[in-house]
């Protein structure tokens, strides 16, 4: 597409072809070169090896088992597996593509209608920019000159409120659409005490201790956020060896399999980035912004209004961090001058607005992965999907969902308790 237009500009005489060698420059600058990035082939590596060592399966076979007389059983454990997982993982592509490989073949065997469990999927892996440590928070942090800290607290609740609102869907589905969400037999799973006990001891403790080592070296300050991808390989290696299958064939297919899908993820950003520079090249940001700004814009909660539809909108053609890039330095500022206490609370000063504000923009950002047609999500799902499942399907597939994350969003703005409870339950923000 960016190839397209940069023709086409060209022959209309607004873009100059030479422009297109930015494209070497951005990949270096913003993908290559970028810490945050570094961290995606080891997180996924990690998946690769867990989903060989049967670690990952029996997590999500003991959800299941847990949650065996709710309806949509298997869906809502990959939501709960994926909330779980949101934590140690925190990068987007590493999250969908490990829950694709390991869930979706499941879900489609068992009967599930593949939209239904592809958007299952994709929602419950971009959970991961939300629920910390989130690299995501960690950039706008920067770009709007608070503390990360403040963020990761405020975007806990968020990330639970996205991923209660797509259980409550999908128990709907599963209510109403029985076929669509087969439910479980009484004959599924273990019959005895002993053997319940012991499935969710199998599946939970290895991957509970993978989180516990994953967090910990973090918030122990043995590795940064970034470095915690390596410190994830090694703990998915060490239960790979408690289950004895530890040994060079599985880990020669974990390291091809990873670098498969490492070639997906960074050919997408490569995509992305071709895109995004021809976009901005012929002034599709600037026709965007002077289009609402066209629209009238005064008061604070106008100006509020309009930077959620901008970015919304920019959700379709760019990805997170260039919508940082374009919005934050420029209507962060602006909103930080207005007053915005009598919605947050009495005493609510600078650093409520921002910590409000950036959990907004993070929720809404959540879209940015999701929306068609150059969502990156929708790209991960179809290069990791089994034949079959059509691009038709995917995109079918995430519209529910993206209407959940605008109710969620709505709910964040209204209630701007959601997201700065935790941090004033912790002194943060007194």
């Amino acid at each position: 597409m960016a190839l397209v237009f940069a023709v086409l500009g060209s022959w209309l005489g607004v873009f100059r072809l030479i422009s297109l060698s930015d494209v070497v420059l951005r990949m270096w600058g913003q993908v290559a070169i970028d810490p945050v990035l570094a961290s995606v082939p080891m997180f996924i590596f990690m998946g690769s090896i867990l989903e060989r060592s049967g670690s990952a399966k029996a997590m999500l076979d003991a959800t299941e088992v847990m949650l065996k007389r709710v309806p949509g059983a298997l869906a809502v454990a990959v939501m709960a597996m994926g909330t779980i997982l949101a934590a140690p993982i925190g990068v987007v592509g590493a999250a969908v593509v490990t829950l694709s490989v390991i869930a979706l073949p499941q879900m489609l065997k068992a009967g599930y209608d593949k939209r239904l469990a592809i958007g299952t999927i994709a929602s419950a892996g971009t959970l991961g920019i939300l629920i910390p440590p989130a690299i995501m928070l960690v950039v706008m942090a920067d770009m709007l000159g608070t503390s990360a800290g403040y963020l990761f607290l405020s975007s806990i609740m968020p990330g639970f409120l996205l991923s209660g609102l797509y259980m409550l869907y999908i128990l709907g589905v599963a209510v109403l659409r029985p076929g669509a969400a087969p439910k479980l037999t009484a004959e599924y799973g273990p019959q005895s005490r002993r053997e319940f006990w012991w499935t969710l001891w199998r599946g939970m403790f290895p991957m509970t201790a993978l989180m516990v080592i994953v967090l910990g070296s973090i918030f122990a300050g043995w590795a940064t956020p970034t470095e915690s991808g390596g410190v994830g390989v090694l703990g998915s290696m060490l239960i790979a060896a408690l289950n004895n299958r530890l040994n060079i064939k599985m880990l020669n297919e974990a390291i091809r399999s990873a670098c498969r899908a490492n070639g997906l993820v960074f050919m997408i950003f490569l995509g992305a980035t071709g895109f995004s520079l021809v976009f901005r090249l012929l002034g599709g940001d600037e026709l965007m912004i002077s289009t609402l700004l066209g629209l009238g814009v005064d008061t604070k909660w106008e100006m509020l209004i309009f930077v959620m539809i901008l970015i919304f909108l920019l959700g379709f053609p760019f990805e997170w961090i260039e919508i940082c890039l374009i919005v934050l330095p420029i209507f962060g500022p602006i909103l930080a001058k207005y007053d915005f206490s009598d919605h947050l609370g009495a005493g609510a000063g600078q650093a409520h607005l921002l910590t409000w504000f950036g959990t907004i923009v993070a929720v809404n950002l959540q879209t940015a992965f999701m929306t068609p047609p150059f969502g990156a999500t929708l790209f991960y799902m179809k290069g990791t999907a089994p034949p079959g499942v059509t691009m038709n399907d995917v995109y079918r597939g995430m519209y529910p969902f993206v209407a959940l994350q605008v109710v969620g969003l709505l709910l964040c703005i209204y209630y701007p308790s959601i997201s700065l409870w935790l941090p004033r339950l912790a002194g943060f923000l007194d």
